[in-house]
């Protein structure tokens, strides 16, 4: 990989001979834990503005129709986030000039806030082609990291790295997208209306639509492109940007309105809401397509059962698979047929691996010729654009058997030869980033790469979730395609139920800890680390997939951390004190929730830190918390946080009677409250009801429905205060 510095620029062709589909990432970590951003991508024809609303690309517009554009989402990674864009430069409009790749932050925070700011460009394989990273962040809220741009007849990449303070308004105002200030922010904190979408969040800026005086200096001065491209300012002469009526940022488009009419309607999908001060499209009363999308309500409706015992038709049923061979074939010819089926859903799995937007069709039990005996891949993918053809081999595995090395190895050697573009590996396991789920040799003398992925059963049936329930297919038949697919993953007897075991070390390393026998650099003790790891990122799928909002687990680290030190440090923490410890957060919350496992007292702990308002009187604070956890489980901990000193705590149960009691006596000032489930885990491997994976699970399902849930109003106050 080639590492440009900022203000240079590559030729993509020049780096790779498969660089008509590349993967953008950009990436940070936080040492605090709660930093993130939001990107969004602007297609930038010559005069430097955008051509209507629907070059503007961010969470709640992810993908563009004709697959040039698709946001990924958030991916986690060893060293912090790392947000994902699929860019298909051959379906490019000729009109734009620029794909300009940007994210913008939120809540008061800023990139210098972040550590290992960093975009990088990788071919279809997957192989990174050019890395840009950033060291000179300090107070703004937006960044345009850098830009894809045509030069001639091929596509350059350019380092930017340059900063707006006023935030995603002020960068806005620069593509051509009317930005106005919102005269009531804490009114934007209200829930959207159903179908309603929202728009990235961004700081405020005056009613003009233009960057306050603070964030003047800040805008960005991007190197001059070569002939033939366009950037900078807007050219003489361009039309001026229409100011919005209701504190928004949009395209000037005059046809919006209109599309919005068409468009809402109650089973739209629901954006997130923006908070104070948000910045949110013209068009905030509707979604930012013209095209309605259909998700499934979230209460079924009456059954015409005569009773209970009766069971609903399904379109895959289950219950007579009794070999692992049965469930291998049953699950790939059912995910791959509503793949093929249902576009949103194919493009969702596919995109990440480099596959154009186009015609898919699936097939399984293709043999193909290797040596004296032909392979027999469990599936294959096609999918064609513009007479081009991206093909890639799957290999499945159900029920936590394990990939095998050489059928990969097989697989990735025939593809190479047959000039196949990927090897997509689906398992029960979930993979680690920088970790390889089987290892293979590539022979570097090839000409043709070929790319090797992997998706685990948990993130299959994350994005099914989330596409019927929160975000939307395109009719109530596709929907209904992927309730049936959901019904199968979550059937007992299907196999693909995610990540299941702790493996073959967790036994010894649990033992090893009651007993006290457990020795430092056990390296056992890493192999369960790695599996722990592998289990909350699978708890992270499943909240996500709940919620309709990204769930990640949290790496407090800085820059230059390497993974491998990371776990070894954990493992050897879990051999001294017995836990294992991890924290994970819902993306456009502030709360970071924290699982600790303690393997000698047999209990899971799950917690959060919630802030005081600022400026508020002590006592008030305590009885707006204890009526807030007023549906709360009882048996909640609640502790106030002073500095440099152990608070006041006490079992919901006793506190609510009493919430006075939470107050220091000798008037210590109260920062905040920490509220910790205490729960026992199960002793089995975890492959069964009482194992220790389910217990985390129920764990984290009982804490956010019964604590987190009801926090939002006590975190909201405490966010206009400060």
């Amino acid at each position: 990989m080639r590492e440009i510095s900022k203000g240079a620029n590559v030729s993509l062709t020049a780096l790779s001979e498969d660089a008509g589909s590349v993967v953008v990432s950009l990436g940070w970590s936080s040492a605090s834990g709660a930093g993130d951003a939001d990107v969004s991508v602007l297609l930038v024809g010559e005069d430097g503005k955008v051509r209507s609303e629907n070059d503007f690309y961010f969470y709640n517009n992810p993908a563009a129709a004709d697959g040039s554009v698709q946001l990924l989402g958030k991916t986690p990674t060893d060293s912090g986030d790392e947000d994902r864009i699929g860019v298909d430069l051959t379906a490019v409009p000729e009109e734009v000039a620029r794909i300009v790749v940007a994210a913008s932050q939120y809540g008061g925070t800023r990139f210098g806030d972040l550590d290992g700011l960093r975009m990088t460009v990788a071919d279809r394989s997957g192989e990174p082609l050019v890395g840009f990273s950033i060291d000179d962040a300090s107070v703004e809220t937006a960044f345009i990291f850098g830009e894809l741009y045509r030069r001639g007849e091929e596509w350059k990449f350019r380092a930017v790295g340059q900063g707006y303070e006023t935030g995603l308004a002020g960068l806005a105002t620069d593509f051509g997208i009317a930005v106005e200030e919102s005269e009531e922010p804490e009114a934007a904190a209200e829930p959207p209306e159903p179908g309603g979408a929202v728009a990235p969040r961004a700081a405020q800026t005056t009613a003009a639509g233009t960057p306050g005086p603070a964030g003047s200096a800040a805008a960005p001065q991007t190197a001059q492109p070569e002939s033939g491209t366009a950037g900078g300012p807007a050219a003489p002469g361009a039309a001026e940007p229409q100011v919005a009526t209701e504190g928004t940022v949009s395209p000037a488009a005059p046809q919006a309105a209109q599309a919005t009419a068409e468009a809402a309607g109650p089973a739209a999908p629901v954006g997130r809401p923006p908070g104070p001060g948000a910045v949110v499209p013209a068009q905030a009363r509707g979604p930012r397509t013209t095209r309605k999308k259909v998700t499934l309500p979230k209460a079924p409706g009456k059954s015409l059962a005569e009773n209970e015992s009766w069971r609903p038709a399904r379109l895959f049923p289950v219950p007579s698979l009794k070999s692992d061979k049965e469930r291998e074939v049953r699950a790939t010819s059912v995910l791959l047929s509503v793949m093929a089926q249902v576009p949103e859903f194919g493009r969702r799995l596919t995109a990440a691996f480099g596959a154009p937007a186009g015609r898919m069709q699936t097939f399984t039990e293709v043999s193909l010729p290797h040596g004296d005996t032909p392979r027999r891949p469990d599936g294959v993918i096609r999918v064609e654009r513009a007479g081009k053809l991206w093909t890639a081999l799957v290999e499945t595995k159900t029920n936590g058997n394990p990939l095998r090395p050489e059928q990969v190895q097989q697989y990735m050697d025939i593809a190479a030869r047959r000039g196949y573009e990927s090897v997509i590996t689906l398992s029960n396991d979930v993979a680690l980033e920088g970790t390889a789920m089987v290892d293979v040799k590539v022979d570097g003398r090839r000409k043709h790469k070929v790319g090797l992925w992997h998706l685990s059963w948990a993130e299959v049936a994350h994005q099914a979730q989330l596409l019927i329930r929160h975000e939307g297919v395109g009719n109530a038949a596709h929907a209904w395609l992927l309730q049936e697919l959901l019904a199968y993953l979550q059937h007992e007897q299907s196999g693909c139920h995610g990540f299941q075991n702790m493996g073959p070390a967790w036994v010894p390393v649990r033992n090893g800890i009651e007993d006290e026998t457990l020795c430092l650099g056990d390296p056992r003790a890493t192999e369960v680390v790695e599996s722990w790891e592998r289990l909350i990122r699978q708890v992270c799928l499943r909240l996500g997939g709940e919620l309709g909002q990204k769930a990640l687990p949290v790496q407090r680290v800085r820059r230059g951390s390497d993974p491998l030190s990371r776990r070894a440090a954990a493992a050897e923490r879990l051999c001294l004190d017995g836990r294992l410890s991890a924290e994970l957060r819902v993306e456009g919350t502030s709360s970071v929730i924290a699982v600790t496992a303690d393997l000698r007292t047999a209990k899971i702990r799950t917690s959060v830190d919630v802030p005081a308002p600022e400026g508020s009187y002590p006592l008030v604070t305590v009885r707006r918390l204890v009526r807030l956890l007023a549906e709360a489980p009882a048996d909640l901990h609640v502790e106030s946080l002073v500095e440099g000193e152990n608070g006041p705590r006490g079992t919901l149960e006793r506190l609510r009677p009493e919430p006075g009691d939470l107050v220091p006596r000798n008037g210590a000032a109260v920062t905040g409250f920490r509220l910790t489930l205490i729960k026992g885990m199960g002793n089995s491997r975890g492959n069964t009801e009482s194992g220790f994976i389910r217990s985390v699970d129920e764990a984290v399902d009982r804490f956010r429905q019964g604590v987190v849930a009801h926090l939002g109003p006590l975190e909201a106050r405490a966010g206009r205060r400060g």
